[in-house]
């Protein structure tokens, strides 16, 4: 019998985009996302943000087998009770957040697989009711997160991960090296998380995870970038396992 693929829904973002002559409103992933998703036997779909989610997000997570939560631009700090920095970047979308908070909030209330990618592990911590550091060169006291904005070139650095841990599961690894390109970070941790790596230059937390959900991992690199990375493989590999027990589920 034919096993179907797990479905894997990843959330876009809305951004200007130009495509022939046009000029609109869009909502984007970078193919690498889904590429990354094909490779390891994984169907995306994306997610737009969509307003009737954050009443009912289960319109979409009862048809997916697990939840990637993908990078972008910086969540709106009203979100979680702060002034903006001056370099937030202006263009948050607000509609995004909402509807990603929502989604991932009860992801981990059913124990769905959840994934979360640069401003994704934010989501994670912010939807659980932590903070972000708005400009992380204030903190560690250079760019080194962020060396050439719009491009991984020389961005590798190692994180530290915990022993035994899931990101190292997921991994292989206890060092592990990355590519990342951020300016924001986790700072009070959300509720139920605990941070499972640092970077090794400056200690910054670099993995957040719940240890009571059977895969709910946040990374603030860029393994679908990575092709020697096994992250987004094990998220999927967890995705046929829950799959497998969503199927034999009788139907409401």
């Amino acid at each position: 019998m034919f096993d179907p693929r797990p479905a894997i829904g990843i959330c876009g973002g809305l951004t200007e985009a130009s495509w022939d002559s046009f000029t609109e409103q869009a909502v984007l992933l970078p193919l690498n996302y889904l590429t990354a998703i094909q490779h390891a036997g994984g169907l995306p779909l994306m997610i737009p943000p969509d307003p009737e989610l954050i009443e009912d997000p289960d319109q979409v997570l009862e048809r997916i087998d697990a939840l990637i939560l993908a990078g972008g631009v910086d969540i709106d700090p009203a979100v979680y009770g702060a002034e903006p920095h001056g370099e937030t970047e202006t263009w948050t979308t607000r509609a995004r957040d909402d509807a990603e908070i929502a989604l991932v909030r009860r992801a981990l209330e059913l124990d769905l697989p959840v994934l979360g990618i640069c401003r994704g592990m934010q989501v994670i911590n912010v939807a659980l009711g932590g903070t972000l550091l708005q400009h992380v060169p204030d903190k560690v006291g250079h760019s080194g997160h962020r060396r050439t904005p719009g491009s991984f070139a020389d961005a590798d650095h190692d994180v530290r991960l915990t022993p035994g841990s899931l990101v190292a599961r997921a991994a292989g690894e206890e060092t592990h090296r990355t590519k990342s390109h951020h300016h924001q970070a986790v700072q009070q941790i959300g509720d139920g998380l605990e941070v499972t790596g640092w970077s090794a230059t400056d200690d910054l937390p670099e993995a957040i995870e719940a240890t009571d959900r059977r895969f709910a991992l946040g990374v603030q690199w860029h393994p679908e970038v990575d092709e020697t990375s096994r992250l987004i493989a094990a998220l999927v590999d967890e995705a046929r396992a829950y799959q497998s027990t969503r199927i034999r589920q009788p139907a409401r």
